[in-house]
């Protein structure tokens, strides 16, 4: 991954420990749907920086629009992995019309949030 981004307002509250249940499903499809919104050009980015660092917000804002699509974009059910223990990965298909796009998205624990710490999408 090469892009990293944050939310500000959008990083997740504390995500259990076991994914895969439903609830943690819609937690990180909903971080990985506001984070398609905002590549996409319909969500608008948070001025805030609460909770996330000040490279990864400037990182987000630079990104810019990056998923073009006429109509809003709908995320499938996350793929997720955790490569070790504070770290989450996960890809999504992000639904754009006649073509899709996959959206990886990495996250990281600071103290009780989930911030997202790089994403990259294709």
């Amino acid at each position: 991954m090469t892009r990293p981004g944050t939310y500000g307002a959008l990083a997740l509250a504390p995500v259990p420990r076991r994914t895969g249940t439903p609830t943690d499903e819609r937690r990180l499809r909903g971080l990985g749907q506001a984070l398609a919104e905002i590549l996409a050009g319909r969500r608008r980015r948070r001025p805030s920086r609460t909770g996330s660092t000040e490279r990864a917000y400037r990182e987000l804002v630079r990104a810019g629009k990056m998923i073009d699509t006429e109509r809003p974009p709908l995320t499938g059910l996350p793929h997720v992995q955790r490569p070790r223990d504070g770290v989450i990965e996960m890809c999504l298909l992000v639904h754009c019309g006649p073509r899709s796009r996959v959206l990886a998205v990495r996250l990281e624990r600071q103290g009780v949030q989930w911030l997202v710490t790089e994403f990259e999408t294709a």
